[in-house]
């Protein structure tokens, strides 16, 4: 969409950790020698208790990658222990509440004593190496500590988001086959409660495998209490002993296990092993956002994502960093809380979703330019293609025009960034991911597997195993397989649809099935809704398609105006052209729905599949919406539906 080129300032160059020079001469020797490469780096960013024998074994042919074999680490121990000779005294989580006036902050040592006292109480719940533990938490620190608990004694998390109803709760919690969960009685956003402790309740009916449900106390409101199941966190805490031995761990050992979204079929128990995840989230939060030390990095995610997971909590405490834990939203109490936060706290790295981005240039540049925003050095965006139109907001209104944009691609499978600008490294260009991570070998591929040209669109794989990737689907190595190996054989199949320029820059166009065919045209759904977006009367959009008897699908939109514009058949018909403009005459809208949202789940990503079966009228079976952000929103979209046969 859009053909602009934005150098990196001089100023940022000088103090970036790699220049463009270095980055094609690092990549190079990662693709050459791999095993060279992240034995080097292994040894750089992690502490071993005992070295590997091999750094890589297997192949995507069998599906048996395994990385850094009968090495022996902790994660927690690489997060905390080895910090406290220099960093003892640093902040290690600043915390900031639902209300602004909320603010905590733990340092390395505070964080090692909670953590340790934790894990001994784990222990002393029978908890031992291997085991699982649900961990269904609002974004507080304990939060955090429950993960690196669990982490030092060798027992596996999983997180749920907070916001998932007990139905998806309780799936989660069979599939892992969990006895144990640490919940709180009472979660908070934006000045409202969030009935945690109750949703657990009803989850775990029918889960007689759960045997204890440990209880942090957020808010004051009484909740419903089993007094043979439940107990205080607090209570437990009092008395438990702050010294806890590390366990050790070998490097294919499982960390944690991190469920999918679920959009489409049964949520998917994505397996993350110790080794080469630790490798591979410390050196992409290092080099991706130029982390020196003393930076305050915030990533906006909740801890029930993967970008929680490994840019939140593990990247930036794996670097001895201070990290942000935020447990409000962007619009409470006002749309200024996110700038405000930077000012407050004096953020210098900022990662959040391009929803939040365009939630937020839609209510106007007044709420970003109150603030000053002069700490910032450094924006990153993650969780889906971000639309130049929105990027260049994010560049000029946000940043000032001073700070780089990292647009990263990955996935919950892959770790950590696999595709993203190293900020220094290269230019950039709005709305594409840029360039590959070390090790990492994309590639754009016809049906067939075949590279396609430059410029032409096609399925997004990896040819190259990379430390970070998943190491099964828990309890379904056949799924496994065939969801991402079995399509093109001795590639990693990633599931996105994308482009690669004539300057090997790739463009994320979107999940494979979210592109539509017209006319044998594929359109990519984010191209689509880039064009839309690119009309300044638009804060977001979302286009599928629908049956046609000749093109095989036609275009259904959902548009959202900003606050203080109003629809009308001349904006409709501005719309319509511009889209044909931009991509070309087989783009044309047919269907404009006009909208107040769209339904998104709480990491901000925009649920088309719900939006398929709204336009074409096929409501038999939406599913579970009472995971998503405003499950509103979907009554108001039924409501308000085009009929096809109208039109």
């Amino acid at each position: 969409m859009s053909g602009k080129e934005y150098p990196i300032s001089t100023e940022f160059v000088q103090q970036a950790h790699v220049t463009p020079e270095q980055y094609d001469a690092l990549y190079a020797q990662s693709i050459r020698a791999p095993k060279q490469f992240w034995g080097e780096k292994a040894l750089k960013f992690i502490t071993w208790f005992k070295p590997w024998n091999e750094v890589l074994t297997g192949s995507f042919e069998k599906a048996n990658v395994s990385w850094f074999q009968e090495g022996k680490l902790n994660a927690a121990y690489n997060c905390l222990d080895r910090h406290l000779e220099t960093r003892a005294n640093q902040v290690a989580i600043l915390w900031e509440g639902d209300d602004p006036s909320e603010v905590r902050k733990l340092t390395y040592a505070e964080l090692h004593e909670e953590v340790c006292r934790l894990g001994n109480v784990l222990k002393k719940q029978r908890i031992k190496k291997g085991d699982r533990i649900c961990i269904y938490m609002p974004m507080i620190p304990e939060a955090v500590i429950a993960m690196l608990a669990c982490a030092r004694i060798g027992a596996i998390h999983s997180v749920v988001f907070g916001g998932f109803s007990a139905d998806a709760l309780k799936a989660r919690i069979e599939d892992v086959d969990c006895h144990l969960v640490i919940t709180a009685n009472e979660g908070l956003r934006a000045g409202k409660t969030i009935s945690l402790k109750k949703n657990v309740d009803e989850a775990i009916q029918d889960c007689p495998q759960v045997q204890r449900v440990i209880v942090v106390k957020r808010t004051e409101n009484a909740v419903p209490w089993n007094a043979v199941r439940d107990v205080w966190y607090h209570d437990l805490m009092a008395d438990a002993p702050k010294q806890c031995p590390a366990e050790m761990m070998d490097a294919s050992d499982p960390l944690f296990i991190l469920y999918t979204s679920g959009s489409t079929g049964k949520p998917k128990g994505i397996v993350h092993a110790t080794g080469g995840y630790l490798v591979y989230a410390a050196i992409t939060h290092y080099y991706v956002f130029d982390y020196h030390a003393g930076d305050i990095y915030w990533c906006t995610a909740d801890i029930g994502w993967i970008t929680g997971h490994s840019y939140t909590v593990y990247g930036p405490l794996l670097n001895g960093g201070t990290t942000v834990i935020f447990e409000g939203v962007p619009h409470y109490p006002d749309f200024s809380r996110c700038w405000d936060v930077i000012d407050k706290h004096r953020v210098t790295i900022f990662y959040t979703a391009p929803t939040a981005i365009r939630a937020l240039r839609r209510e106007g540049d007044a709420w970003v330019t109150r603030a000053e925003r002069h700490s910032l050095k450094l924006l990153g965006t993650v969780g889906e293609p971000i639309n130049p139109d929105v990027w260049e907001w994010y560049y000029n209104v946000v940043g000032e025009k001073r700070c780089p944009i990292v647009d990263t691609w990955w996935q919950t499978e892959t770790g950590g960034a696999m595709i993203a600008p190293l900020p220094g490294a290269m230019p950039l260009k709005p709305g594409s991911a840029a360039k590959p991570f070390f090790g990492v070998v994309p590639a754009v591929v016809d049906e067939q597997g075949h590279d396609v040209p430059a410029g032409v669109m096609g399925k997004l794989v990896i040819k190259q195993p990379w430390p970070g990737m998943m190491q099964t689907i828990y309890k379904n190595r056949e799924r496994f397989i065939d969801g991402y190996f079995k399509e093109f054989p001795g590639y990693y199949a990633a599931g996105d649809d994308a482009r690669c320029d004539a300057d090997n820059y790739f463009w994320i166009v979107g999940r494979n099935d979210d592109v539509l065919k017209v006319s044998g045209h594929r359109l990519g759904s984010g191209e689509l809704e880039s064009a839309l977006l690119h009309h300044a009367a638009i804060s977001e959009a979302a286009v599928v398609g629908v049956p046609h008897a000749v093109k095989g699908e036609s275009l259904y939109a959902f548009v959202v105006t900003k606050a203080d514009v109003g629809i009308s058949e001349q904006l409709k018909k501005e719309l319509i052209q511009q889209v044909r403009r931009l991509i070309g005459p087989i783009a044309t809208l047919e269907y404009i729905q006009w909208t107040d949202g769209l339904p998104k789940t709480r990491s901000g990503k925009i649920m088309r599949r719900l939006l398929r079966k709204i336009a074409n009228n096929d409501l038999k079976e939406l599913g579970d919406v009472s995971t998503l952000a405003d499950p509103q929103v979907v009554d108001n979209l039924i409501k308000n539906r085009i009929d096809l046969r109208d039109v």
